[in-house]
């Protein structure tokens, strides 16, 4: 049994490395932070970017949820990042921002809100600065960092954003609103 897994999760990182094409993730990304961690959203995905806002707390959501907002007459769901990415929950601070993105689910789309601590700035990522994602990044639940990005002396974990959440928390989060 240990050696049929292993043997899966070994030809699963060799296809994904084989399928691994930093020229494919290169381009513009959104950088916010986390605690002392740097993340990237590709810039195309983000919707736009607003300060912390009043957040409706929805009974019997997922833990991750925080809430709902009323953007401008559209009622979104908002997601803690911290908590979906298995870090301490910090009060908000001036510098704590929603990151608007939209999140396909099936054939169609959902506007979904994060949380983020901080957000730093819109970076030019080349083929040549990107490594693929950490190899026990395959298939325990960290398949959405699209790759590992280098910035100087710094790295930047590539998110995807239709994978940040599981298909099956996605439909809690909608069914649950």
């Amino acid at each position: 049994m240990r050696t049929e897994r292993r043997t899966r999760l070994e030809l699963t990182d060799a296809v994904r490395l084989e399928q691994f094409d930093s020229r494919n993730l290169a381009g513009k990304y959104l950088t916010f932070k986390l605690d002392t961690e740097i993340y990237g959203l590709e810039i195309l995905s983000v919707h736009e970017i607003i300060g912390i806002m009043h957040i409706t707390h929805v009974p019997r959501t997922p833990s991750f949820v925080r809430g709902v907002i009323n953007l401008r007459g559209k009622v979104i769901s908002v997601v803690d990042l911290r908590v979906q990415f298995g870090m301490e929950r910090c009060d908000d601070s001036s510098r704590t921002c929603i990151i608007v993105v939209q999140v396909a689910l099936d054939a169609a789309t959902c506007t979904v809100g994060l949380i983020v601590d901080e957000v730093s700035e819109v970076v030019d990522i080349r083929p040549a600065q990107i490594e693929p994602p950490p190899s026990f990044a395959s298939d325990d639940g960290t398949g959405f960092i699209l790759g590992v990005g280098k910035l100087g002396d710094k790295v930047v974990m590539l998110l995807d954003t239709d994978r940040i959440l599981s298909r099956s928390e996605l439909a809690a989060m909608t069914t649950a609103l």
